[in-house]
């Protein structure tokens, strides 16, 4: 297989995995929303929000998490959960202008996302088939 495709495939399967994860953090947190429509538009919706939550988290995530070195080193890592609540209001900022109907309503219900979604997603990427 083409090394265009596997990065395809790769790709493909990255997005499943976070709308996977936005899904069960929608589902289990009363202050994460998807609201409109039929069950199609929100499918819909859930797919585009994961794909700018992966763009965020490839273009944005690196920055911030080089700027804010020293409080990952001072916490031990623990500052990540700070960095993925930052990244998942983003993602619901950014769906905001969008006009896509995804909303975190407040910092710590994003913490508590961010967890939900870092470890669903890697559930899911551990299961769901990757080429590299």
């Amino acid at each position: 297989m083409s090394a265009t495709i596997r990065h395809m495939k790769n790709f493909v399967v990255k997005t499943i995995a976070n709308a996977g994860a936005l899904a069960v953090a929608i589902w289990l947190l009363q202050d994460i929303t998807l609201t409109g429509g039929s069950t199609g538009r929100k499918v819909l919706t859930l797919i585009v929000v994961a794909l700018i939550f992966g763009l965020v988290n490839f273009c944005v995530k690196p920055i911030l998490k080089l700027l804010t070195l020293p409080l990952f080193l001072l916490t031990l890592g623990l500052f990540t959960l700070v960095v993925n609540a930052l990244m998942l209001m983003l993602t619901s900022w950014l769906a905001g202008q969008f006009d896509l109907s995804f909303h975190v309503d407040g910092f710590w219900t994003a913490v508590l996302g961010g967890l939900i979604i870092s470890i669903v997603s890697w559930a899911l990427n551990v299961v769901l088939p990757d080429e590299d």
